[in-house]
């Protein structure tokens, strides 16, 4: 079963390691992807004459490796194809 945009998945390495959340974004030709509220960097953003600038936070692609499916039929974990 492949990941795709929409899927629920559970990270298994890093700082979120054993949290669940949903694909936002996929980046397929480098094996990446971005779940919805986790994985959080700081992005630092310039004052314009149109926006107002600050600190914010965002979501930051993961490598499709470090991610499991989670079945919802079984509330199985099946590990994600490349």
């Amino acid at each position: 079963m492949n990941i795709t945009k929409g899927s629920k998945v559970k990270i298994l390495v890093g700082k979120d390691k054993n949290k669940e959340g949903e694909i936002i974004e996929i980046n397929r030709p480098e094996f990446r992807a971005k779940v919805k509220g986790l994985n959080l960097i700081k992005k630092h953003i310039k004052t314009t004459k149109e926006k107002k600038g600050g600190i914010f936070e965002k979501e930051n692609f993961i490598n499709i490796s470090n991610l499991a499916l989670v079945g919802e039929k079984k509330n199985k974990k099946e590990k994600a194809k490349k």
